[in-house]
């Protein structure tokens, strides 16, 4: 039974907790449609800022410009944009972060990113471009006065030499003027809190950021996972086992998951979350929900209604 005079910070009302939300920029009409429908019901939570990635190679380049361009003009949300070194010159990257400061954009997620033929396939940099992210970090604050938050991973990244050695990366990055960094998901929160406790100790004091990825999915998280080397438990997968073909049963499973990660997490004093969406809301508004958070009417509204019916 547990004792009664152990206090444990996430039964707190008033805790000061904060949320980012990521998502990615839509192939789409109706992925469109699914996007904005997700901005107009987390924007009210008023999450401390909004990012959206960056496709394998650049390839989303144009589109995540047009959606960070987009909340701008027309959201209270503060949005970051993701940028990479990957398949581009200094000077094109640099009049990519040159846009987004014309455009108003104050915060970039700078990455090294993925080569374009995709995970498993070797990192090569660009002749002309900048060779890994903490050059780009640097590039960026040339530029402008920029918040960058950068990676971390408490698993260490799939071609880090080990564990020490991405400590040692992330370092780097610091060094060129990272303000925060944000991990890789991950499922076992004691991974994150020894990968906390790792790099305080090398010396790094900039925010980091848990990355927490609500499982919409099993099956596809789990090959996610694979993909980006973060590991599955079995406790995990023993959870939503036999529950393939039932919906319903799924995300009541998938929110006590959630729920219980998060809250742990607060219990060890963390007060800043970032939430991989995959442009779905109602999963991470319920978590934000017992976060504490509650909707309050925006600035301006989530989406205008010219906009919307557009």
């Amino acid at each position: 039974m547990p004792n009664a005079s152990q206090h444990r910070a996430s039964r707190d009302g008033f805790r000061p907790i904060r949320v980012s939300i990521e998502f990615f920029p839509p192939k789409t009409e109706e992925m469109e449609k699914i996007l904005w429908s997700s901005i107009e019901r987390l924007a009210p939570l008023q999450p401390k800022f909004v990012s959206v990635t960056y496709g394998a190679g650049g390839s989303t380049r144009e589109r995540t410009h047009n959606t960070v361009a987009r909340m701008v003009r027309e959201t209270s949300l503060k949005p970051a944009a993701h940028l990479t070194c990957v398949d581009a010159t200094k000077e094109e990257i640099d009049g990519v972060v040159q846009s987004y400061w014309d455009a108003g954009v104050r915060h970039i997620v700078a990455l090294r990113g993925d080569p374009a033929e995709g995970v498993g396939h070797s990192y090569r940099p660009h002749p002309g471009g900048y060779a890994q992210t903490c050059d780009l970090v640097a590039g960026i604050k040339r530029i402008g006065d920029f918040k960058v938050s950068v990676s971390a991973y408490p698993e260490k990244h799939p071609e880090a030499a080990s564990l020490d050695a991405d400590i040692e990366a992330l370092k780097a990055k610091v060094d060129a003027g990272a303000d925060q960094a944000i991990t890789q998901f991950f499922f076992d929160n004691e991974i994150y809190l020894r990968y906390r406790d790792k790099v305080r100790a090398a010396g790094i004091e900039i925010p980091i950021i848990p990355g927490i990825l609500p499982v919409q999915n099993f099956k596809q998280a789990a090959n996610f996972a694979r993909r980006t080397g973060a590991s599955v438990p079995y406790w995990l997968a023993a959870r939503f086992e036999g529950l393939e073909n039932d919906v319903e049963t799924r995300r009541l499973v998938a929110a006590a998951v959630a729920a219980e990660q998060v809250l742990d997490l607060v219990d060890e004093g963390v007060e800043d979350f970032h939430f991989y969406s995959m442009n779905r809301s109602d999963l991470v508004y319920a978590i934000c929900h017992l976060l504490g958070l509650r909707s309050q009417a925006p600035a301006k509204p989530a989406v205008k209604p010219e906009a919307k019916a557009a």
